[in-house]
């Protein structure tokens, strides 16, 4: 399938995962966390900035916590040499054997691409990488960055392709981020000690400050309000209600699986399944299904 016809099916995709979207805002469905002079938002709450400079970073996250559903921002990347600077845009729960599924936009020199990382914890165990360049410029127009879950899989979106897929291996031992609720954070921050080829290029501050733009907070998720000793159980059921319960969302139709090897042969740098130096040849379970 061709570049055209790959980017027409992404749109009928992102289409069907998006009915019933609920549009959120960030003055209202949003608190910061750090750095609020290095932020801002407008437009009623439909779009917001975040700011780094020498004297702070700065971070969303949510006010309320998730249990399955999807979160998605249209985001522009900061442009220009801002290697060393890293947004992350991520769902994480809280405790030392804590659940977080990642987006992490590693910037890179002028003229060389930005770096789409994505990781996986599960029960505080992550080292689950996979990395993609993109296949557009994401400094020049708002893109579109979906993280959805439910108890079946999780899967990463950019503007409307699947480019993850972590599927429910649990009867094979293999854990699941689907027990413990979650909040939507986004942050823009100085990660110069690793995320430019390993630490060797350092931010370069005459260029700042340095900018993120944030567009359409959209939540079409399940609120979790319940204690959280009764997450697990709460997390195990399905009940029809619930969208994301739907066999519609259980696995990639064969579209997006077109779609998700599309983006694999093609832009797919980094995986950890593959990585032989590093894991010694003892690879995560689920690298053999």
């Amino acid at each position: 399938m061709g570049n055209l016809g790959i980017l027409l099916v992404a749109l009928v995709s992102l289409v069907a995962l998006n009915q019933g979207l609920v549009h959120a805002h960030f003055y209202f469905d949003t608190v910061f966390t750090l750095g609020s002079q290095n932020s801002t938002i407008w437009d009623n709450g439909d779009n917001l900035a975040l700011l780094l400079d020498k004297v702070s970073c700065s971070a969303i996250q949510t006010n309320k916590e998730f249990l399955f559903g999807s979160i998605e921002m249209q985001i522009k990347l900061v442009p220009g040499n801002s290697a060393g600077t890293v947004i992350a845009y991520y769902m994480p729960s809280t405790g030392s054997k804590h659940d977080e599924i990642d987006f992490e936009f590693l910037r890179n020199l002028s003229g060389q691409p930005y770096i789409i990382h994505t990781n996986i914890f599960t029960q505080g165990v992550g080292n689950r990488e996979q990395q993609f360049y993109p296949w557009f410029n994401p400094t020049s127009d708002f893109h579109n960055y979906t993280i959805y879950w439910n108890p079946s899989q999780i899967v990463w979106f950019a503007d409307g392709l699947p480019i993850r897929d972590f599927r429910n291996y649990e009867r094979f031992g293999i854990p699941l981020a689907s027990k413990q609720s979650m909040r939507g954070y986004s942050s823009l921050w100085n990660a110069d000690d690793w995320a430019t080829r390993g630490g060797l290029i350092k931010i370069d501050w005459k260029n700042a400050p340095f900018i993120a733009r944030y567009h359409q907070l959209s939540l079409r998720t399940c609120t979790w309000t319940g204690p959280p000793d009764s997450i697990s159980q709460r997390a195990q059921t399905t009940p029809a209600a619930n969208w994301w319960a739907s066999p519609l969302y259980g696995k990639l139709n064969d579209v997006q699986k077109v779609q998700l090897n599309w983006v694999r042969e093609n832009f797919m740098i980094y995986d950890y399944c593959k990585d032989t130096k590093r894991f010694n040849g003892q690879f995560q379970p689920e690298c053999k299904r």
